[in-house]
């Protein structure tokens, strides 16, 4: 990592000129769609563009593999309850980085250079497509987020294609 050079320096240059430019003064605070996406933090995966959505369409919720956890149900009930959502889309996708590693692994790896291993889950999966499932039925068995329109899909990274699954296979 000693080639690694920081980068914020460039990236507050190019917030100058959108600053100037910039347009979405006039959005609201609730998203327009009534719509949350949870997705994953991968940088191939722009999500507004994948989905076609706009700047104050929607919620966009991202962590390493989309996973709902404890904090996405947190920042979904918020969505739902203070800011009006009603629909929730679910997006893995082929190729994540948690395909790559396993719970037992990383808690170790992390346990052996630092001493501790983490008191949070890696929730590492094999396959997206049941990963996807998984998620959709945490958020059918908690009792802060309603689930009535909640679908799911795995981006394939490689097509660009989205791929929807349903809970029961």
């Amino acid at each position: 990592m000693s080639d690694f050079v920081p980068t914020a320096d460039e990236l507050v240059e190019r917030n100058a000129a959108f600053a100037a430019q910039f347009s979405d003064h006039d959005l609201q605070v609730a998203p327009l769609r009534k719509m949350a996406v949870v997705a994953c933090m991968d940088s191939r995966m722009d999500t507004f563009k994948l989905l076609g959505l706009e700047n104050g369409e929607a919620h966009i919720i991202r962590n390493a593999g989309g996973i709902v956890s404890d904090d996405v149900i947190r920042s979904l009930c918020l969505s739902q309850r203070a800011l009006g959502t009603r629909e929730i889309l679910l997006v893995h996708h082929t190729d994540c980085g948690l395909q790559k590693v396993t719970d037992d692994g990383f808690r170790n790896q992390l346990e052996a250079d630092l001493g501790i291993k983490p008191w949070w889950a890696v929730e590492s999966f094999i396959d997206p497509y049941a990963d996807v499932r998984q998620s959709m039925q945490r958020l059918k068995v908690t009792p802060f987020v309603d689930d009535t329109y909640v679908r799911g899909f795995v981006y394939d990274v490689t097509t660009g294609e989205l791929h929807e699954v349903t809970i029961d296979g």
